[in-house]
Parts: C-alpha cells; structure tokens; sequence
C-alpha cells in the first residue's frame, strides 16, 4: 500500500490560507471524496461541521461546493464537537461526516477530518484512494447540472447532540449539588457543553464561551489549564474540566486545583465499568504513552492494558479488533465505544462525573487512582534533510538505546520513536525513580544529536 501524503494522523491539517490548508484543496477533496463515497442509486449526502475558527468561512464553502458539484447533498451544522458530527452522520444516514478543525492548535490553523457513513474516521486506506483522485483529474467527477446537490442547514443539531450526550449518563442519576468549572476553549462546545451540564442539574461556571474567530485555544482549554485551575478554587468548585477546540478531548482538575490526566480517567472509568460489569474486552486499550503507572492499577483489578501507536484512530482500531468498549489517551481522548464512535469531551466528563457523585468523596480522592511513574518526554531536533530513520539504524545508537532498555527491565518504560509530522526523534522514558530517568534520557539525546549532527 502506498503512503498517505496530505493526510496525517487526524486528517489534514495545515497554516489556513497557505498550502495545502487551501480553498482550492478543499474543493479538491469534496469533490473527491464526495465521488468516491457516492455508491448505489440512493440519494447522497455528506454532513459538514465545524469549529469556532475565523478560516471555518473559507474553507466550508469549498467543501460545500466540491461535494455540491459531484451531486452530493450537504447538511451544514455549524460549531459542534466533533463526535457530533460522528453521532449525526449516523443518524442522518449520511454517506460521509466532515469536521472543520484543528483540534487543540491556535487559530491560524486548521484542518478537516472525513468520517464514514458508520461515524467511524476513514482508514488509511480510504484516505489514499481520495489523495490519489485528487492528484489525478477531479474535474471528471463533475456531474451535469440538473444532477448537482443542493446544500441546507440544520437549525437543531446542537440539541440533537445535547440529548444524545445526556443519555449517556446511567439512568437516574442527576448531577443536583455539584459545582463545575467548564472551560470550553472558545471553540466548538461553547454553547453545546454547558447546556449537557446545567440540563442534568450541575451549577455551572463557564470558562472559554466568548470565540471572535481568533481565540479558539488562546490561554483557555485543555492545552492551557490555568484559568481553570484558579476558577475552580476561587470559586470553591467540585470539579474543573477543559476540553479542546473541537471538544473530542478533556482533562479535569480537581477541587484543589491539580490537574487530572487522561490517564487517571481511564482508570477511574475502567473501575466503575468493571464494578457495574459494563466493561468489555477484560481491559483498556491505550498508547504506548499511557504511563506505566495505569498499567499496574489495572493488573491489580485483573484488567490488561493494551497500547496502541499514538493517535485515537488507533486506539479505536484495536478497540474494534479486540472487542474493548473503553480506551484512550493521556491527553485526554478517551473512547467509549458504547456511546461514541471516536473521542467524545463531554461523554467522558460525563461518566467522570457519574463515578464522583456516586462516590460522594471529593475529585482528589476519587479521580486520583493511581501514583503516576515519574515520565519524562524529549524531542531531539534534526537537521534539514537528515533521515530519523537512518539514525536510529545506526549501530551506536542502537546499542546506547539497547543498554538504556536493559537498564529499566522490570522498573520502567523506554519509547523511542520519530514524528509522523516534524523532524523530530521523540524519547520517552519512565521509572520509579525520577533521577534515573533524567540520567537516561540526557545520555540518549546527546547520543542521537551527535550521530545527527
């Protein structure tokens, strides 16, 4: 199979208005994509949404005309999290989902992830036969006038997700009494998430609720959580959460305003799965990030960890395979696939929310269910033209790397492995003791900057 070059691990993404994050990208895709998904006689369509970025305006037309053009019907829904667009492609009974996003980036970027008509993200497979189409001739995919699609908006897909979110929660249970700081990073969820939690009974603080186009991210959500940390105790709150511009993410604080990661989620989840035989799979399917910390708490309840590359599509990939209904990442995509079909904010807080009133202790007793194994990540920079690859083939670093991994058997962790996206070569290291980790990974990282040098 040949290897994908516009899309990444979350779709495409790129500086807005500049190459390949381009109108006339976008109108490229629609139309590709659009012509690739229209199979069978039925009536097509393709369901649109976005997030709160001033380059929404360029780049949802495009797409609009592209499918447009190859006689595919659009829906526009506006802002909404990106798992609504999964949830409404579903429902909709749509041939494709596309989200305008750059998730957790500044403004000035953006990006498109395409989701199947089973609200699934594309495989990588898929994502080729479009980038093939779009380098060959699109304009043979252009249908005759009368058979063009037509585009409208749907004016309640924002409440269509509100109730779907809300059913998530077990049955019964109100959120009465609880105090929570929700900071929605001025992007997708800015009106969606506050409503889930005030409609199930929470007294809500809303953080990041005000996008111009241009703040999406800015000193807000989950990639800036120090807003929310000072709301929560200043105002004497249960709980904090912060999800990112398109709300597939979340991180929580607790009461004291320390930060809770992805991570700590899994396990408070994978507990109260287990406890109310709810859980699938007999274990968590997480990264090769994940730390080794959750690894030991869930071998102490009987679960397995299972860690998959980095990236929530495959994190949901091994999910499918293994028949796991839970999964995630440390920063806080976290999958629960009886509900959801990629990573979903405002169900994961959800069901953080359900175990803390059901527990009836505070967040840092409750979300804090394990001791995190000193981790320690660094990115070493190569230079223009060098080949991560060709590095860490060389036989110094592969015997510097082989001492480190001998060294940490049986009390730590060591990843190495290099960007899909930067020419980087990432190390990862973690053990029990913080020193020993700083001590490996200073001695790798002069290892591989000077065989790259």
């Amino acid at each position: 199979m040949s290897t994908r070059r516009l899309f990444g691990t979350d779709g495409v993404r790129g500086l807005a208005n500049t190459d390949p994050m381009t109108a006339e990208m976008a109108l490229r895709m629609g139309m590709a994509a659009g012509h690739i998904f229209t199979r069978g006689a039925h009536r097509h369509s393709v369901v649109i949404g976005k997030d709160t970025r001033l380059s929404g305006y360029l780049i949802e037309p495009a797409l609009t005309a592209g499918f447009v053009s190859v006689g595919m019907d659009v829906v526009l829904v506006g802002p909404i999290p990106t798992p609504g667009i999964a949830m409404l492609t579903r429902s909709l009974r749509a041939d494709l989902g596309v989200m305008i996003s750059a998730s957790h980036n500044p403004f000035h970027d953006n990006g498109i992830k395409l989701f199947g008509p089973d609200g699934y993200k594309l495989s990588d497979a898929a994502e080729i036969e479009i980038e093939n189409l779009m380098d060959g001739d699109v304009s043979a995919t252009r249908v005759e006038s009368a058979k063009l699609g037509r585009a409208k908006r749907l004016d309640d897909a924002a409440g269509r997700y509100i109730e779907f979110a809300k059913s998530s929660l077990p049955r019964g249970l109100r959120l009465d009494g609880l105090k929570i700081v929700v900071d929605c990073a001025n992007g997708a969820a800015y009106k969606i998430a506050p409503a889930v939690f005030w409609e199930l009974g929470a007294q809500v603080i809303k953080v990041g609720v005000d996008p111009d186009g241009f703040n999406i991210n800015l000193g807000c959500g989950s990639t800036a959580p120090d807003r929310l940390r000072e709301m929560v105790v200043s105002h004497n709150a249960h709980l904090g959460l912060a999800l990112d511009g398109d709300a597939d993410r979340v991180l929580f604080c607790d009461e004291r305003g320390d930060m809770i990661d992805g991570d700590q989620v899994l396990g408070v989840i994978a507990r109260q799965w287990q406890a109310e035989k709810l859980l699938k799979g007999d274990g968590v399917v997480a990264t090769v990030m994940s730390n080794l910390g959750l690894e030991r708490y869930l071998t102490g309840l009987g679960l397995q960890l299972k860690r998959a590359n980095v990236g929530d599509r495959y994190v949901v990939e091994d999910m499918r395979t293994g028949g796991y209904n839970l999964g995630g990442e440390q920063s806080g995509h976290i999958i629960l696939s009886d509900h959801s079909t990629t990573g979903d904010g405002i169900i994961a807080a959800l069901q953080v929310l359900a175990a803390l009133v059901q527990s009836g202790k505070p967040a840092s007793q409750t979300l804090r269910v394990f001791s995190a194994v000193p981790q320690k990540l660094k990115n070493v920079r190569l230079g223009e033209g060098v080949d991560a690859k060709a590095i860490l083939e060389l036989s110094g670093v592969k015997a510097a790397i082989a001492s480190v991994e001998k060294r940490l058997q049986g009390k730590g962790r060591l990843l190495i492995r290099k960007s899909g996206t930067e020419p980087l070569i990432r190390i990862m290291a973690e053990a029990d003791d913080a020193k020993e980790v700083d001590t490996v990974i200073a001695s790798l990282a002069e290892t591989i900057s000077k065989a790259a040098a």
